[in-house]
């Protein structure tokens, strides 16, 4: 199978590069976004400085930038620098039990849009292992900036929003036989989330159309359990000691439950990327676990051993304690400045948005003792 089936949603090819960066680093909606992360002050004062010079540090930096490797070697310092100023420790268990020459579909809990598949790449770029190829929805690429330089970060396009169930079984079909394609022929890891969206209550929870989509390439005469398990699937769980768009998320929560709907603003993905991506995290956990290999029949099957994996290895921190113990009214010591930080974040609050911010922390702790979200 060639991949040229995969135009439209797949990353960018090596001969691809240095045509999509020339395009990408020209495009004043880059320089525009950029400056406003690293100098929003400036940015407005005087942008007919600050851009052109953004746009000039850049095409240096990436001068002779002519393949995906490359590129990614050329995004690795900003990528620890990242770690380094928003996490205080950076753990990682599981890869020992690994082969660096075998392709794997990294099944995630998903906390943070960009953050999570970031910090697993970290782990196998340090570890090893190839760079994953990321599952991510069409819903982010409002600007051809982010989309040409998510997909130069070997991204693949999930497509939304289709209206017909014709078009939308296709994609799921493509797609399907896309991560497939890239596991068994390709041998390149893939990753995904356990579920469009991220978990914004904090309880992981993997959807079966999740799986179901894993199989829908599947040939007939091929049994269900070895379809999946030649993907390879590791359940990966990443814990956060701190969400720094948690105020977000409870906003959110709190305006489904209280008006049934929310609307997001212009661009507010974009703005959540950015501040997951530099907000501070305190102690961030990343465990993987084992590759699946069972006589599964069914998609609910693999999507239960897939949550028993990650329900395991999540680690909650104090943070998590301690939110679990406000809303059931017990006071417990504030043991950290993680817990202080949330508490400050927890009184800036009205009554009715603050339980929504205590449940995306208490229900780590309720995933770890078996019971149901709150």
């Amino acid at each position: 199978m060639s991949d040229s089936l995969f135009d439209d949603i797949r990353p960018f090819h090596d001969d691809e590069v240095k045509a999509v960066l020339k395009e990408t680093l020209n495009d004043p909606e880059f320089a525009k976004t950029i400056g406003s992360w690293l100098a929003p002050k400036l940015n407005k004062k005087i942008p007919w400085l600050v851009r052109p010079l953004i746009r000039l540090v850049f095409k240096a930096y990436l001068l002779g930038v002519s393949d995906i490797k490359k590129f990614q070697n050329k995004l690795a310092p900003f990528a620890g620098l990242l770690v380094r100023k928003s996490i205080q420790e950076y753990s990682v268990h599981g890869l020992e039990k690994l082969d660096p020459k075998k392709a794997y579909l990294f099944v995630s809990n998903h906390r943070d849009i960009v953050m999570d598949p970031a910090i697993v790449n970290w782990a196998l770029y340090n570890n090893g292992f190839d760079t994953v190829r990321i599952a991510i929805g069409d819903n982010l690429l409002t600007k051809p900036f982010s989309s040409n330089l998510m997909r130069l970060n070997k991204s693949f396009i999930v497509v939304r929003g289709l209206k017909g169930m014709k078009e939308r079984l296709r994609a799921a079909q493509k797609l399907s036989r896309y991560i497939h394609y890239s596991i068994r022929e390709d041998n390149a890891n893939v990753w995904i989330a356990q579920a469009e969206g991220r978990a914004k209550a904090g309880y992981d929870k993997t959807n079966s159309a999740v799986i179901g989509m894993f199989s829908l390439s599947k040939p007939k005469p091929v049994p269900y359990a070895d379809y999946i398990n030649e993907l390879n699937i590791v359940p990966v769980a990443i814990s956060y000691e701190l969400d720094p768009t948690d105020i977000s998320k409870a906003r959110e929560l709190y305006a489904h439950a209280s008006e049934g709907s929310y609307k997001k603003r212009k661009h507010e993905d974009m703005n959540s990327i950015a501040k997951g991506m530099t907000g501070w995290k305190g102690r961030v956990h990343l465990e993987f676990g084992d590759v699946l290999n069972g006589d599964y029949e069914k998609d609910a099957e693999v999507a239960t051993v897939i949550d028993k994996q990650i329900y395991k290895l999540y680690r909650p921190f104090e943070t998590n304690e301690w939110a679990e113990a406000q809303l059931e009214g017990r006071e417990i010591e504030l043991v950290n400045s993680a817990v202080e930080q949330l508490a400050a974040r927890c009184a800036k609050l009205n009554d009715h948005v603050k339980p929504y911010l205590l449940k995306q922390y208490a229900n780590g702790m309720r995933m770890k003792e078996n019971k149901g979200p709150l």
